[in-house]
């Protein structure tokens, strides 16, 4: 608060002011800052005086207007004897004068956690969003004067967040993202002054959409506390704007929407896109010139797959960095948004008793293993690489990388992806010899598409190598695919047999079963297993190999949240290291094109297996031939 805006007088009657018990008689002063400092010591007393008074008062006048809620004009009474501060005064006045009047109207409260509203409306914006949007758009030209808020905590205003959900009216954005950014805002990472926008070409309104998201929208068990104000909060907050078929109007109207949420102060952006990959660069170019903010900062997050092959990849990448950097850009996998995963740099980095076995010296063989038991709609898969460009390229490789890299020099996202970077590029090209593709047959009865290219896998099984001096030799096998006997997701870590083991004569037939082993399991049961030895309990001498076992469900009481959950919370924190960056995304595609080349010049055909069956016969024979002993589901 400056201070020339003020007035303040001593009480009546002569006022103790310094040590020495000198009294003045009572007066009025204007308090000019500038002048302050060039009085001289004698003048202290009375100047310090004056300037408590001007804070004591000042205070009371502003305690005044919060809890009158009017304005306040505060005004200059000038000294009837003409004091030496006046001039200087009258010029700090006239400059305050010109404070914008919205601004001279908050409404400011003495509680530190109060909100101040401020409204207006940009002319500019108006006259395009009237331009832009037809009547018959769905949505309202303006939102609601209670939502134009910026959140203040204690002295700063809190960064506005805008979060737009294109492609709204989907089955991915109502079944995970708006369920996934309900339960975000009430846990309390989403601010209070959160804009959330629906943008999608149905014409429909504001309270058609709400409804279409409260149907999917759920409390988890540790949410139940005043879940349905909470959720009617969130809906309040929700909007839809008809974007149409042209993208550029659509992204202009939805820029409009987004200003009257983030006012004047600091906004920040994130844009999903849900959307068909044929669209994608449309929408992408058409947010990058019409919906950006330049009060802060911008993310794009982008589904799944990034292109079907390099070629497609790489276009698609020179398009985006062609509009975003780099940092901008999230390419979001929901299978890596999973706890097991982030459990695989904290059981290496974390645990000493690890750190030194993690290497080829101890351990023989690594499983990554991810089979599902339901009939998957596989519309996605009509490129011809099928579960190839859907789970490898992604999730299974970038599984291998955080579980093989090297320590990162920190947690920063940027140092572990340069990490995963320098693994992924250590990896040999995959060899059609140590390849199984697969694909099901089914029957109507199944209820899957059964219009299925003769080419496209739905199961893969590989042998991946390393070429790096703390794998060399290693083999990690990859088995994933669809309709199979069950749902399982889990990585196996299979160690070394004990060199010149004594007790291998108590051991058995098969050697193998009684290896050291790490589980990391997530379906059916999430757990981390880790088999050894020992001895059953009895008379003679037995050994045996159970699992010591730690079951979360068990562990922990809580309800572990949803992998968007998860991933949407790093795009707002900046955290980018479950996300693929534009060099890991080439590197992955290079290792997997030689496979993709035969199947498209026809050497390679995928072998048909069961409906719910365990997978083509060639697998069994594929971990045979790497010396690995197969799993049985």
């Amino acid at each position: 608060m400056p201070f020339s805006i003020s007035i303040f007088s001593a009480p009546p009657g002569a006022i103790p002011l310094c040590s020495n018990v000198r009294r003045i008689p009572h007066c009025s002063y204007h308090i000019a800052p500038n002048r302050l400092r060039s009085r001289r010591a004698s003048n202290f007393c009375q100047i310090f005086h004056g300037l408590r008074l001007w804070i004591s008062e000042s205070l009371s006048l502003l305690q005044h207007n919060g809890k009158s809620g009017q304005t306040q004009k505060f005004k200059t009474v000038k000294n009837h004897k003409g004091d030496e501060f006046d001039k200087p005064f009258e010029e700090t006045s006239s400059q305050a004068q010109q404070v914008p009047e919205a601004v001279l109207k908050s409404n400011l409260s003495s509680d530190s956690n109060s909100e101040t509203t401020k409204t207006s409306t940009h002319p500019a914006a108006s006259e395009n969003l009237q331009s832009d949007a037809p009547d018959s758009s769905g949505s309202s030209g303006s939102l609601p004067q209670s939502l134009m808020s910026n959140r203040i905590v204690g002295d700063e205003e809190v960064p506005s967040l805008c979060i737009a959900v294109i492609g709204a009216t989907g089955e991915l954005a109502t079944r995970k993202i708006f369920p996934a950014l309900f339960a975000l805002y009430y846990s309390g990472f989403l601010p209070e002054n959160v804009g959330i926008f629906g943008y999608s070409r149905k014409n429909i309104t504001d309270e058609e959409l709400r409804s279409i998201i409260s149907a999917t929208l759920t409390c988890r068990i540790d949410h139940q506390q005043n879940c349905s104000d909470k959720m009617d909060a969130f809906l309040s907050r929700t909007f839809h704007v008809n974007g149409g078929y042209d993208n550029n109007k659509g992204m202009s109207k939805l820029n409009f929407l987004m200003e009257q949420i983030e006012r004047y102060s600091e906004a920040n952006r994130i844009f999903y896109l849900s959307v068909p990959q044929d669209a994608l660069l449309d929408v992408a170019l058409s947010l990058s010139s019409k919906a950006q903010t330049k009060k802060g900062w911008n993310r794009v997050i982008i589904e799944k797959p990034f292109g079907f092959d390099m070629k497609s990849s790489h276009f698609l990448t020179k398009s985006l960095l062609s509009q975003f950097e780099e940092n901008q850009i999230y390419r979001i996998d929901h299978l890596l948004g999973k706890n097991l995963i982030e459990n695989l740099t904290v059981l290496r980095f974390a645990n000493l008793v690890f750190q030194p076995l993690w290497s080829r010296t101890f351990i023989s063989s690594v499983q990554v293993i991810l089979s599902e038991e339901l009939g998957v709609q596989t519309k996605r898969f009509l490129d011809g690489g099928g579960i190839i460009g859907d789970i490898v390229h992604s999730h299974i490789l970038q599984t291998i990388a955080l579980l093989a890299m090297e320590p990162p020099i920190s947690l920063d996202g940027e140092a572990i992806r340069n990490e995963k970077v320098k693994l992924l590029r250590s990896i040999r090209p995959l060899e059609p010899s140590d390849v199984v593709l697969g694909q099901y047959k089914s029957s109507a009865k199944d209820k899957v598409d059964l219009f299925l290219d003769d080419l496209t896998p739905t199961y893969f099984a590989g042998a991946l190598y390393i070429d790096n001096a703390r794998w060399d030799g290693v083999p990690f096998l990859i088995k994933s695919g669809l309709g199979l006997i069950k749902h399982s997701v889990e990585i196996r870590i299979q160690f070394r047999q004990v060199p010149g083991n004594i007790y291998r004569e108590h051991i058995g037939y098969n050697s193998a079963s009684t290896t050291n082993e790490i589980i990391l399991r997530d379906i059916p049961e999430e757990a981390i297993l880790v088999r050894v030895n020992n001895k059953v309990p009895g008379l003679g001498l037995r050994l045996d190999s159970p699992e010591l076992n730690l079951l979360y469900k068990d562990k922990y009481n809580v309800d572990v949240p949803d992998s968007y959950e998860h991933l949407l919370l790093d795009v707002i924190d900046g955290d980018s290291h479950l996300f693929m960056r534009s060099d890991e995304l080439a590197v992955a595609w290079n290792i997997l094109t030689p496979i993709l080349n035969e199947i498209k010049e026809n050497n390679i055909k995928p072998e048909l297996y069961e409906f719910g069956g365990r997978g083509p016969i060639g697998a069994y024979y594929l971990w045979a031939k790497h010396g690995v002993r197969w799993v049985e589901e």
